[in-house]
């Protein structure tokens, strides 16, 4: 199911769709997951159910979010023309985050996979790349990152104590 966000199209072999779109086989798998809107009922609204604008179709939210989450663009940057307002489309993804739209998807993903290939529950490993290597000072040298720090100053690169030239006058004596 997961697959499909990645290689969407399994629409057949001529199809053409976008990095972000989705194949209607796909959407047909993720719609059932799609939260259906609802109204507060401790709230009261002026118009009536079906009243005022309509709302934004579910698979153009969905790829929205799709093209956000391979792009990393920000929420406002997401082109008007395809998709519609940014705004709507980010309070639609705090609303389907909230009700545990993308954890059933991913858990429904996850269980696919186990059934086609198989998760190999039983050995996992863990990259040793997070520890850093001892020998790795040696090789590099000096953090350059300590460039500009004030250093022990008490000896000079030739080993006679440091001292100014010019003591410092201070400004409320005569010179």
């Amino acid at each position: 199911m997961l697959a499909a966000i990645f290689n969407p199209c399994d629409g057949g072999p001529m199809t053409k769709i976008q990095s972000w779109g989705i194949s209607d086989a796909f959407w047909k798998r993720v719609k059932p997951f799609v939260p259906a809107p609802e109204r507060d009922p401790q709230k009261s609204y002026q118009r009536k159910i079906g009243g005022g604008r309509k709302p934004m179709p579910p698979r153009q939210i969905f790829e929205a979010i799709i093209y956000e989450l391979r792009t990393g663009c920000q929420w406002k940057a997401l082109p008007k023309e395809r998709f519609g307002s940014p705004s709507a489309i980010h309070a639609h993804f705090m609303r389907w985050m909230r009700s545990g739209f993308f954890l059933a998807l991913w858990r429904a993903g996850l269980a696919e996979h186990d059934e086609m290939e198989g998760v190999a529950w039983n050995w996992q490993s863990i990259d040793g790349a997070m520890i850093k290597d001892s020998m790795a000072v040696e090789a590099v040298g000096r953090n350059p990152s300590e460039s500009g720090k004030i250093c022990d100053q008490t000896t000079s690169a030739g080993g006679r104590p440091w001292c100014p030239v010019v003591t410092r006058r201070h400004r409320n004596k005569p010179a």
